[in-house]
């Protein structure tokens, strides 16, 4: 199986980060073939600057994660939640990666595109400092719904497979660690 792992936390010494590492772990150890991306690492603007009116040439690194989207199998995304959605860049990422032609393709007289991303999976693993009941139930999940469904969903990919991990500033290292070894055997399990 092919694995793609996506970081979305602009800080590569967050745990987001240390998450990505030992998902990256796991998938291994079951040998699979799995690529890790940083996007802070990525050079492109995350700007859509003419929304789909006029075409903006992708950046050499934007190409290459099209090609490594469309290579895999499973693609893990792992952002924190910030303002109960996700960092900019990760938004920035979606609107320059997720395009017609690429992600889905419109169809005339249908409201509904072509997905064309379908026989992909994905988890999506996210991260808060505040309680996951309220980001659930009083929030309504705002980020992890509109990734889920307004863009994988979207695009055809499915299943896809959520992990919260909350209140993390006020957990303990031993939390902390045992929070990663969920995370490590999610990699392990492919899931």
């Amino acid at each position: 199986m092919n694995t793609l792992i996506i970081n979305g936390n602009p800080d590569k010494n967050s745990f987001g980060a240390a998450m990505a590492d030992r998902y990256m772990k796991g998938a291994l150890d079951t040998n699979n073939n799995v690529k890790l991306i940083h996007l802070i690492d990525l050079d492109f603007d995350p700007i859509l600057r003419f929304g789909y009116k006029k075409k903006q040439e992708l950046e050499p690194d934007l190409k290459m994660v099209q090609d490594e989207i469309n290579n895999s199998d499973h693609i893990v995304f792992i952002f924190p939640t910030w303002w109960s959605t996700y960092p900019a860049i990760f938004k920035g990422f979606i609107d320059r990666i997720f395009l017609p032609g690429f992600g889905f393709k419109f169809k005339k007289g249908s409201p509904m595109p072509d997905k064309l991303l379908k026989g992909k999976s994905a988890r999506v693993i996210i991260t808060m400092d505040g309680p996951a009941l309220f980001y659930k139930w009083y929030m309504g999940s705002p980020g992890l719904n509109s990734f889920k469904k307004g863009v994988l969903g979207f695009c055809g990919i499915k299943p896809v497979k959520t992990t919260i991990f909350s209140s993390i500033k006020s957990k303990s290292e031993e939390k902390l660690k045992e929070m990663l070894n969920v995370v490590e055997k999610l990699g392990r399990k492919g899931a």
